[in-house]
């Protein structure tokens, strides 16, 4: 087995946490011998040994063969299968900063272990049982995640809502495979069959429609999910002291963008994460669109519609105080014309100006923070779509309980590949088509259900997705 690849049975080590301004910093340890390879370089060697799974242990790490003190740690001890992995396993705890941690994982390595390769631990776990792929995936969701509402979901895939979803489809596609095959196996003299199969044609076609209808639900997910997961691209537009920066900092919560009464303060674009009604926001708070003779601020007007071109969702800025201009005019007519992004035009400075009497318009006062309940309730509703007044019990079935949701754009194509090809076995059996060519086609989407979670997998698939994860995970 190659020391440098997924499925090495050696022990592994990695930093479980970032080296910095910390009170600790974790280093997993996972693999068979990583017990005797940390007792080797431990003060107390047999109390490590000897220690119980689930339990902690204190003392140094020690130099290898010099026995010089590294650093005080505290080891948590995990006896496989009882572990993250399956395999024995150790959490170190040691002092924070920059360099004890680092000192600990060296001396380790020095004592045996290898570098873990990014998701190494999670991979072992999927491995041994421990979890399958749609758990895994959920890992790393959960790392990433950038609102509460998003991590929310990854918690739900992560407690097996999602994985048990998949198996109830295919528990009930197998069962319909099965009566197929059964009756291509044995001629109807052998066995008792359904009148349908007597025919030729495919049974349980009703169950097949109804299965259907679930994936292509799943499928629908899918489109929510990324948002919550990838959050949606948001620029703050408008002509010069229109009021962007000052909507930048009031969403923001924090004086990021310099807001002054001088047109064109903001010379170029800047931007933060948000989190709007749990939907993350890239906030971008761009220059004036204006001509200006002003090298420093064409620049950045020039890159603001750059970020234009780019954006999913604009917020364009009106001057309440000045109304609106040919300018806006020619912009909102010119954003209308492009094939993607949507634009939600904003009057500012209703507290000095009044509302505005235009159609479609959203009156607010950044100064104030006047009508940004409003303003939210309407970027949630172009994002997610008319159903997001419900969206706090989005995620969530009948009696609360949680709904499967896809996680991955992986989940996504291996559910839709199940559903096509049963749709195409539903067309097949509708055209009177022997049901030894339609048989396959129920075999093909149980197939592609099974390398959802895992159950039908390559090492070139697995090593893919696996290296996508953080170093420790």
């Amino acid at each position: 087995m190659n020391d440098n690849a997924y499925g090495r049975e050696i022990p592994v080590a990695a930093f479980a946490t970032v080296p910095g301004n910390s009170a600790l910093t974790l280093i997993r340890c996972s693999g068979k011998g990583s017990l005797e390879f940390a007792a080797s370089v431990f003060s107390t060697p047999q109390k490590l040994l000897q220690a119980g799974g689930n339990t902690v242990v204190h003392g140094w790490i020690v130099g290898v063969g010099s026995g010089k003190k590294i650093d005080e740690v505290l080891i948590s001890v995990f006896r496989g299968p009882k572990s993250y992995t399956g395999e024995d396993g150790l959490d170190i705890s040691c002092h924070g900063g920059t360099t004890a941690g680092k000192a600990v994982l060296q001396t380790l390595i020095a004592a045996g272990f290898k570098d873990a390769l990014p998701g190494e631990f999670t991979f072992r776990a999927f491995m041994n049982g421990k979890l399958d792929l749609t758990r895994c995936e959920s890992v790393m969701e959960l790392v990433s995640a950038k609102t509460d509402r998003s991590r929310s979901h990854a918690v739900n895939r992560l407690s097996g809502v999602l994985a048990k979803e998949i198996d109830d489809i295919k528990k009930t596609l197998v069962s319909v495979l099965s009566g197929a095959e059964l009756f291509l196996d044995y001629s109807e003299d052998e066995i008792s069959i359904d009148p349908d199969e007597a025919a030729g044609k495919l049974p349980g076609r009703e169950t097949i429609t109804e299965t259907i209808a679930r994936l292509k639900k799943l499928v629908d997910s899918w489109q929510t999910e990324r948002i919550y997961q990838e959050g949606v691209f948001t620029v703050i537009a408008g002509r010069p002291n229109a009021g962007k920066s000052s909507l930048f900092n009031l969403l923001l919560k924090e004086e990021r963008s310099i807001v002054t009464e001088i047109p064109g303060t903001t010379r170029d674009w800047i931007e933060a994460w948000i989190s709007v009604d749990g939907i993350p926001l890239r906030l971008a708070d761009t220059a004036g669109l204006r001509e200006s003779g002003d090298y420093v601020e064409k620049i950045g007007v020039e890159r603001s519609r750059e970020l234009l071109e780019e954006a999913e969702l604009v917020l364009y800025l009106i001057d309440g105080k000045e109304g609106v201009t040919a300018d806006d005019m020619a912009f909102i007519g010119e954003f209308r014309q492009r094939a993607k992004g949507t634009l939600l035009v904003v009057w500012n400075k209703a507290d000095v100006a009044g509302l505005s009497k235009l159609g479609n318009i959203i009156n607010i006062s950044a100064k104030t923070g006047e009508g940004i309940a409003e303003l939210i309730k309407t970027i949630t509703t172009a994002i997610l779509g008319k159903g997001s007044a419900a969206m706090p019990q989005w995620g969530m079935g009948n009696g609360g309980q949680a709904k499967a949701t896809l996680g991955t754009v992986r989940q996504k194509n291996l559910v839709e590949a199940a559903a096509a090809a049963l749709d195409e076995a539903l067309r097949l059996s509708a055209a009177d088509k022997p049901l030894d060519i339609i048989a396959p086609l129920l075999r093909e989407a149980v197939n592609s259900l099974g390398e959802i979670t895992g159950e039908v997998s390559t090492a070139d698939i697995l090593e893919e997705m696996f290296s996508k994860f953080c170093v420790g995970k």
